[in-house]
């Protein structure tokens, strides 16, 4: 679940920037349902990274179907690090994609990465965690931080939608610096996260598997 009121981080938005007011009127309400369960959102950021998405999720779905599962119950680390490498690749996973899974699998079934700790650790920590993992990032955790946790003041500054939104927005020149895009952000807080959402919403961008 969201850890912040939407309805209150939108009033905020509003009052302190009346350029994303005029974005927000133009987007509509904000409206972003979080993905439950560390492991599965950071095993599917992989499935989906450098990726069409129905590209990533036919792979995906190959994948669950070769370890007996389906996306609803998924597979737990366990049982991907019990298949053999050559069934995951006839299902379609590169070799580094599936390096990538069982580093992930691999951490989270000796315990050095759980479930229940992301919660409670502060943002930077989640990203220098997350990032512990072979293939993600800190792009990566900090989508994790939106999606996944519901985290109210991520400004993911290399994204490249995100620049599209402030460059359109803002009636900057060029691509905007990450110091820029922080300049321009400082009065959303604390709220920059869904600041973030509606940068990617004036585009039309569709958004990192979001609510799937």
């Amino acid at each position: 679940m969201l850890r912040y009121d939407p309805e209150a981080a939108v009033a905020h938005l509003r009052k302190a920037d009346p350029t994303l007011a005029r974005v927000i009127d133009s987007v509509g309400p904000f409206a972003m349902e979080p993905r439950d369960g560390s492991f599965r959102s950071l095993a599917r950021a992989i499935f989906f990274q450098q990726l069409a998405g129905p590209a990533a999720r036919a792979i995906m779905n190959r994948v669950l179907e070769v370890l007996g599962t389906d996306d609803k119950r998924f597979f737990t680390p366990e049982q991907f690090i019990a298949a053999r490498d050559e069934q995951l690749r006839t299902a379609g996973l590169s070799r580094q994609k599936l390096a990538c899974l069982r580093d992930l699998s691999e951490k989270f079934a000796s315990g050095q990465l759980n479930e229940g700790e992301f919660g409670s650790l502060e943002d930077e920590e989640v990203i220098n965690r997350a990032s512990s993992v072979k293939g993600i990032g800190r792009w990566t955790a900090e989508m994790f931080l939106i999606f996944s946790l519901g985290r109210p003041d991520v400004l993911p500054v290399d994204d490249i939608g995100v620049q599209r939104g402030f460059r359109q927005t803002y009636g900057l020149s060029g691509p905007p610096t990450p110091e820029e895009m922080q300049r321009i952000a400082e009065p959303w807080q604390p709220y920059r996260s869904v600041g973030t959402w509606y940068m990617w919403r004036c585009l039309g961008v569709a958004l990192p598997e979001e609510g799937r």
